[in-house]
């Protein structure tokens, strides 16, 4: 087994970094102003107490992920398991984003969130392609 050099080591521990802090601001606003943070998202007010509550426990997830994404931060090949679970979640939240924002069910600022987690997720997988490569396994 090959280890990764010092830079792409470096190179993960940012980017993993810059992902916890990407759901941070995210999960932040969105658990501090659940109904807010929907309205900037869907354009639309959200008053259904059990809806309030869901998508206050959705902005919880991505809290906990933020801390996840930390302790990728912290050792990028022992936390594989976060990144794929991190990774897939984000994957399927902006397949189903996008699928809402062509229907026109999200305002515009629904686009930010879409784009940067498609980024954060070609990332990812060039982030398991480098460690494939240096012999590390992905579980």
């Amino acid at each position: 087994m090959t280890d990764l050099t010092p830079g792409t080591l470096r190179f993960f521990r940012i980017l993993f970094l810059i992902s916890a802090i990407w759901n941070f601001a995210g999960a932040i606003p969105g658990l501090m102003d659940t109904v807010g943070m929907f309205e900037r998202e869907f354009g639309r007010p959200l008053t259904d107490p059990v809806m309030v509550s869901v998508y206050r426990g959705a902005w919880g997830t991505a809290f906990l992920y933020g801390f996840g994404f930390l302790m990728v931060a912290n050792n990028p090949v022992r936390h594989t398991g976060i990144v794929l679970m991190g990774g897939a979640g984000k994957f399927l939240f902006a397949i189903n984003l996008l699928l809402m924002h062509l229907n026109g069910w999200t305002s515009p600022f629904a686009i930010v969130v879409i784009v940067g987690d498609f980024v954060f997720i070609a990332l990812y997988a060039a982030y398991f392609v480098q460690l494939k490569r240096a012999g590390h396994t992905i579980l």
